[in-house]
């Protein structure tokens, strides 16, 4: 891929782009919009949240409680319009049901022009995650199909294809098919997270789109999951392309990131339930301006 032909968003001078995050907020157990403001902040942007719904805590722990927001999402992106509040890109991840897909949709006619960033999280390890219903997947399937950038595990990305999971241990081949089918659904540019065969010590991210050919980015395999991983693998990905950096250059920053951010989540207390802890790293975001 060409470093000179993947630039997605141009920094102009001093001027600070928004960007709207559409994804639920979690009291307890860092995700969502709990990593993506921080993150984002920190890369010189303006993060305007669009709560999708509230939660006590991930959904990994027991008796966690969910505050659906669907009812007065359209009410609250019309009020922007009303103020004239400007856009450079939407960022959408988690959703509470399929009705919200229609509101980012209304974002997308407010701001025709802003990147369009889905990071289509629903499923991980060939698990639905519970608040998902079929006709909610099937939403975000086809909202995934619009993306300007689309990140998906390898089960999101079989989700989104209608296609059988079929584990971590996939080929280069089966990852670029994989991307050519997600990119002929629509998906401009698309990042396939996740590739982990079997006796390696690396975990791979594969990158590629209709305009470029697909590379692999390698970074060390660490044996423990974290929550919030994925969100922000993504929200590291959208602040350095909104620093002004070309897509492999974000793909490189953000596996690293994931990387070191889960060697010092693993220093913490009760590390594997809280989340994955990345404020000591925030420096290197900030180093991307």
């Amino acid at each position: 891929m060409s470093e000179s032909d993947t630039y997605l968003y141009r920094r102009e001078g001093d001027y600070i782009p928004r960007v709207a995050a559409v994804h639920d907020l979690c009291g307890y157990g860092k995700c969502s919009l709990g990593v993506a403001i921080p993150v984002l902040s920190a890369a010189g942007c303006d993060v305007c949240p669009v709560p999708t719904g509230l939660f006590s805590s991930h959904t990994a722990f027991p008796g966690w409680y969910m505050h659906d927001t669907t009812e007065m999402l359209a009410d609250y992106t019309a009020a922007w319009q009303k103020i004239g509040v400007e856009i450079d890109a939407v960022y959408s991840g988690f959703l509470g049901a399929p009705e919200q897909v229609d509101r980012i949709r209304d974002l997308y006619d407010q701001y025709p022009n802003a990147l369009r960033v889905v990071d289509p999280v629903m499923a991980d390890h060939g698990k639905i995650y519970p608040t998902y219903t079929p006709e909610l997947c099937e939403a975000m399937a086809e909202l995934a199909c619009g993306a300007d950038i689309l990140t998906p595990n390898l089960t999101e990305a079989a989700i989104i294809l209608g296609e059988e999971w079929q584990g971590t241990d996939i080929s280069d081949d089966e990852a670029k098919r994989m991307i050519d089918a997600l990119a002929a659904k629509g998906a401009k540019h698309v990042v396939l997270k996740g590739i982990q065969r079997e006796g390696e010590t690396c975990i791979r991210n594969f990158v590629g789109g209709v305009d470029c050919e697909t590379v692999e980015v390698r970074n060390e395999y660490l044996p423990y999951m974290l929550h919030g991983t994925g969100d922000l693998y993504a929200s590291c990905l959208l602040a350095a392309i909104m620093a002004g950096r070309s897509l492999a250059e974000a793909v490189a920053f953000a596996g690293d990131f994931v990387h070191d951010a889960m060697i010092v989540s693993a220093k913490q207390p009760d590390f594997e339930d809280r989340g994955v802890s990345f404020e000591p790293l925030l420096g290197k975001v900030c180093k991307l301006l």
